[in-house]
């Protein structure tokens, strides 16, 4: 299934705005025309259709007009820039008007005779200042909207962009620390429990090997995902053996939804950090994930008191996981962390359940 071009949408509905004023005049027109026993009632239309028509096309080419005088530096520039610019619309608004009239009296075997060319534009000429001005009113209007949602994507790039740099940051930190411990761990275990510290060994290079294929990519599945949470709980389950339980929940449908890359890592890694390391009874910590309503809904769960205790906005990477979050989805992803009321805390994200 293929998203529809915003762009083509917009040039539609700009059409149909047009039509529909052309239209609505046209009808206002009748009216009168009837009134004053007109014969062909398809006048009024050619009438008001081939002027608002007229405009509809120039209305484009009057916004680039518009953006352009806007570069230009001092208020008596961009005043002579507008005047030439309605002088200019005056001269083609009412060549082309004129000239569909023409030539649609030409083919019904008619005769127009509308005055002079001096009468003409002396007429239209009011009209016209009028109509140009209104145009640019809009088109100024137009004009401050792009820029202030190009202004929004640009900030929300940055706020991105630096919320990748943080990240990078601290799983530069946290990487060599983490090594040593996992091989200070091997180191302890290898003499007395050989197969128990291969089975670390194998996790640590899974690990390591999902984190480099994960840095290649902005997003990627659950199922990837997942395959670098499990080996990073498995290696942290060895280190702190009966203290930390784990459970990973996942349906079939929920792993086949993309997410930003190492999005749970940081959040599994913090529960870990701020709770396990810091309790010294058991703690439990899960994962689960599901789809409900073209939602995906992720929760990272952990039980220990210490969590309780540094439950606070700034825990858990929330603003680097929420800028991230933004980016991609806007108002269609939340984050939520809250406390558990048997202690712990409960991060939950939601986001669109785009499948790969």
């Amino acid at each position: 299934m293929t998203r529809a071009d915003p762009g083509r949408g917009a040039n539609w509905l700009y059409a149909a705005c047009v039509l529909a004023v052309g239209l609505l005049l046209s009808l206002a027109e009748l009216q009168h025309y009837l009134e004053r026993g007109g014969q062909h009632p398809w006048e009024p239309f050619l009438w008001e259709l081939s002027s608002v028509l007229m405009t509809g096309l120039l209305g484009p080419l009057i916004y680039r007009w518009h953006v352009l005088g806007l570069a230009r530096s001092g208020w008596l520039r961009l005043v002579a820039h507008q005047l030439l610019g309605a002088a200019a619309y005056m001269l083609a608004h009412v060549g082309g008007m004129f000239g569909l009239r023409f030539a649609t009296y030409a083919l019904a075997g008619l005769t127009y005779e509308p005055g002079s060319a001096a009468g003409i534009l002396a007429y239209e000429a009011g009209k016209d200042l009028v109509s140009y001005a209104f145009i640019i009113a809009i088109c100024h209007g137009l004009h401050v909207r792009v820029a202030m949602r190009r202004r929004e994507q640009e900030l929300l790039q940055l706020r991105t962009d630096l919320a990748e740099a943080r990240l990078t940051r601290l799983t530069e930190q946290i990487q060599p620390h983490f090594l040593f411990n996992t091989l200070n761990l091997i180191s302890s275990v290898m003499y007395e429990d050989v197969a128990r510290a291969d089975r670390i060994l194998c996790d640590l290079a899974a690990l390591l090997r999902q984190a480099l294929t994960a840095q290649e990519t902005p997003r990627h599945t659950l199922a990837q995902e997942l395959s670098l949470v499990e080996p990073y709980l498995n290696i942290m389950q060895a280190r702190f053996g009966e203290r930390l339980s784990v459970q990973i929940e996942a349906g079939e449908d929920a792993r086949r939804c993309l997410l930003p890359a190492l999005l749970l890592i940081a959040p599994v890694e913090n529960a870990i950090t701020h709770d396990v390391a810091q309790s010294s009874g058991p703690v439990r910590v899960s994962v689960s994930a599901e789809v409900q309503a073209g939602v995906l809904l992720l929760t990272v769960k952990n039980s220990g008191i210490a969590a309780q205790r540094d439950h606070r906005e700034g825990a858990v990477g929330m603003a680097n996981t929420r800028a991230r979050l933004l980016s991609l989805y806007g108002e269609r992803a939340q984050v939520a962390l809250t406390a558990e009321a048997g202690g712990g805390s409960c991060l939950s994200l939601r986001l669109p359940a785009e499948l790969s």
